[in-house]
């Protein structure tokens, strides 16, 4: 059995969150009853995004009901639907002068569309009050149900995301209730009911892959036309969650982002802090999604 490393290198040392922005960013994220996938996956990066005033909202309640052993979030029975979210979301954005802003959102599988049509509602609403911002998405899978990305799809997101997290060996170890073939599948349709809508997606390593399994990601990640890469290090949330098998090198990042460039990736965001949402705005600028100021 592969020893977990003890204790985090140097390059993933980053500063405790603070200062006025972040502070109100906070506060106006409680006032509004939202909640942040900055916070819920105890992301890495929070402190740098929010004081820049950029954040990523998630809908649907803050209870998933799948069980992935690598995310922080939490599992259960989730709450009844607030119809009012994507108004105070919407809102939200406006308050804090967005251009750009990801929507994601945990896993609702008991819901009949899996809450596309939140999503869509919520889109719907940035743009009323906010409409010079770009929006990318980062949603389930739906359980592969084409009508319900089709809804999402609809309400014209700039960019389109969907993770496949990690190789499709690791899956039952790491996302149990997903099918990588099905995640595939969602990104390609994605693409095929609007072309005109970047597509991307993304990945961790630490949890156990190898090289050559990183490597055809990538090239299945290409081969069904998608446009952006991310690629970042898996961090344990807690004790809980499945073990950080390996600190993967700086060096190990740049390599697989040559790799991304070489198999034609529009952008390709891979370094040890990397993750979904960071640097969002600049990715979408790099995949011509969004015009320049």
């Amino acid at each position: 059995m592969t020893k977990a490393p003890e204790r985090r290198p140097d390059w993933l040392k980053v500063r405790a969150p603070g200062g006025e922005t972040y502070e109100n960013l906070k506060q106006l994220m409680r006032s509004k009853t939202l909640h942040t996938v900055c916070e819920e996956a105890r992301c890495p990066n929070m402190g740098e995004c929010w004081s820049h005033r950029t954040a990523t909202f998630m809908i649907l309640g803050d209870i998933c009901t799948r069980s992935c052993r690598f995310c922080a979030v939490k599992t259960g029975r989730p709450l009844a639907v607030d119809w009012e979210e994507p108004r105070r979301v919407a809102e939200a954005v406006q308050n804090m002068g967005l251009k750009h802003v990801v929507v994601t959102s945990v896993d609702r599988d008991e819901l009949k569309d899996g809450g596309a049509s939140l999503f869509a509602a919520t889109i719907r609403w940035i743009y009323r009050l906010n409409p010079h911002v770009s929006i990318e998405v980062l949603t389930p899978d739906f359980k592969g149900d084409l009508e319900a990305l089709k809804t999402v799809i609809d309400a014209k997101p700039t960019i389109f995301n969907h993770n496949v997290e990690t190789a499709p060996r690791l899956y039952k170890k790491v996302r149990p209730q997903a099918i990588y073939t099905r995640s595939l599948k969602v990104l390609a349709a994605s693409k095929q009911l609007n072309p005109d809508i970047p597509t991307k997606s993304g990945f961790m390593l630490g949890l156990g892959e190898e090289h050559d399994e990183v490597v055809q990601l990538l090239h299945d990640l290409r081969e069904h036309d998608v446009d952006i890469v991310t690629i970042g290090q898996y961090l344990r949330p807690s004790f809980e969650h499945l073990p950080v098998l390996r600190y993967a090198p700086p060096e190990e990042f740049k390599e697989y982002a040559q790799i991304g460039k070489q198999l034609g990736f529009r952008h390709v965001e891979s370094g040890p802090l990397v993750r979904s949402s960071f640097h969002a705005w600049d990715q979408a600028k790099a995949a011509h999604a969004v015009p320049e100021n």
